[in-house]
């Protein structure tokens, strides 16, 4: 289960989806720093929830998770992957000047697993379809 101390600062928003919710996580601070974070939230929001479909907020990655040569984000979406839980990323990503992570924002987004959405309409619009 989630570090309790991580889990209190989470607030989850359920918004109507397609075949059941998705679950916003809500939080000023970084939630998902590992790939265990990861499965603890997928866990927990199945359990409590119900739900396959979590929007996450770019703010609560960190910035490792943007650097592709941590590895981080592999390992973290490829858990969302091999759990067929989706995933929705919203943040403003032009930001970023690496190419590589740009290649890998767009080939995410060609997919229905993990997408990488600027707002929450168009989070819940993607985990729809």
């Amino acid at each position: 289960m989630i570090n309790a101390d991580i889990y209190y600062i989470m607030e989850f928003i359920e918004h109507p989806a397609k075949g059941g919710k998705a679950v916003e996580i809500s939080s000023d601070k970084l939630v998902i720093q590992s790939e265990q974070d990861a499965l603890d939230i997928m866990a927990n929001i199945g359990y409590l929830y119900d739900s396959r479909k979590i929007i996450v907020h770019k703010k609560n990655l960190g910035e490792d998770f943007f650097d592709l040569s941590s590895g981080l984000a592999g390992g973290i979406l490829q858990k969302f992957s091999n759990y067929r839980v989706r995933l929705a990323v919203v943040g403003d990503f032009s930001g970023y000047g690496s190419k590589r992570l740009k290649e890998f924002i767009l080939e995410s987004n060609k997919g229905r697993q993990v997408n990488f959405v600027e707002d929450i309409s168009k989070a819940i619009e993607t985990l729809n379809g």
